[in-house]
């Protein structure tokens, strides 16, 4: 019976490891994005228990050479985001006072989290020149208006359904926008941001739906993927930032990167896994932001607990003049192509309410 459990176990985190290859936009196949370094930990413990319990001979090789090939497939997914790959961000060697430095914190607050002062409070600390908080009801939206006087730029739109959008600016926008890319009840933003040094810069901020297991990704990979395609017409250097509720890893982010050719300052650095909060063993990188090869990475912080299920994130960047990485994404390819396509077009043609609009209301 043991090894029956076993060899269960083993197969099941040989499919989770296999379906991401799959090009199926479907939160069945896409969910086993997420949790990488947890099946490759579970692989470890089974390779241990099968060791120490299991029916030796060729069963028992089959089955650890198995879980071992699971280890070596999720650790080489994610290996990228530790300090043992180049890094892709080249690092700013100046001053982090430096007028083209520009610091953005991003915070998914959980709309049901009622610790207001928390996240104003860490806002007043860190003093970020921009600040995108996602979630956000009118309750949040109120909590957060003692900070205008400090921020006085910005755009919100509160909603009760957990895809609001505040952000809040120290620095001048310019004609800042209030979009809805698939579906009319999900905003993202993109707006000119000019900074100290008086140069301008374009941000995106997005929130798309999460993937689950009953219904497909088309609202989340195809607002990425119109995004993306307005970031390579964009003649400003582009940033994109938010809960894009994908890891870093996975086939849909590294295809946003090389439409784009926007850049992660994680890889090379670490994982800074932002959700879930509350769980320390079930924790993978959601809240992203990606930028044009201009930009040089100052640091990247990983903030205190707010209440929330999503730890906040704080980005530093600086604005250089010429375009540099440490290890460029490739080329986007016809395939790239052809599915982005595919996307923007299927994308067009949702008609339903947004996904998880009823999840967050209670507790």
């Amino acid at each position: 019976m043991t090894i029956v459990l076993i060899a269960t176990l083993t197969a099941l985190l040989v499919v989770a490891t296999i379906l991401p290859w799959v090009p199926w936009p479907h939160g069945i196949v896409r969910v086993c994005d997420f949790p990488r370094v947890q099946i490759a930990a579970l692989a470890a413990i089974l390779i241990l228990v099968t060791v120490l319990v299991g029916p030796g001979g060729t069963p028992e090789l089959v089955l650890v050479g198995l879980q071992f090939a699971v280890i070596l497939v999720q650790a080489a997914n994610c290996v990228r985001f530790t300090p043992l790959h180049p890094v892709q961000s080249l690092g700013h060697e100046g001053s982090a006072e430096d007028p083209s430095v520009l610091r953005i914190l991003s915070a998914n607050v959980k709309m049901s989290n009622r610790r207001f002062g928390a996240l104003v409070e860490l806002i007043r600390e860190r003093r970020p020149d921009i600040a995108i908080v996602m979630e956000v009801d009118e309750a949040w939206v109120e909590a957060l208006r003692p900070l205008k006087a400090e921020m006085p730029y910005g755009i919100e739109w509160p909603c009760d359904n957990t895809y609001g959008m505040a952000l809040l600016s120290r620095l001048p926008l310019v004609a800042p926008e209030l979009r809805f890319l698939v579906l009319d009840t999900i905003p993202s933003v993109r707006t000119v941001v000019r900074l100290r040094s008086g140069e301008q810069i374009r941000l995106y901020a997005v929130h798309p739906e999460p993937p689950v297991p009953y219904e497909d990704t088309i609202g989340r990979d195809g607002e990425l993927v119109l995004v993306a395609a307005e970031v390579k017409k964009d003649p400003l250097p582009a940033i994109v930032t938010g809960d894009l509720n994908d890891v870093a890893w996975s086939r849909t982010t590294r295809r946003f990167q090389r439409l784009t050719g926007l850049l992660d300052p994680r890889v090379g650095r670490g994982l800074f896994s932002t959700f879930d909060a509350r769980f320390p063993f079930l924790r993978w990188p959601l809240d992203h932001l990606f930028h044009d090869p201009q930009f040089r990475v100052v640091s990247v912080e990983r903030l205190p607990h707010i209440g929330s299920d999503h730890f906040p994130i704080l980005f530093e960047l600086a604005l250089h003049r010429t375009k540099r990485a440490g290890a460029e994404p490739s080329e986007a390819d016809s395939q790239d192509l052809r599915e982005a396509r595919e996307l923007a077009s299927d994308s067009a043609a949702i008609e339903r309410k947004p996904i998880g609009a009823d999840w967050e209301k209670e507790g």
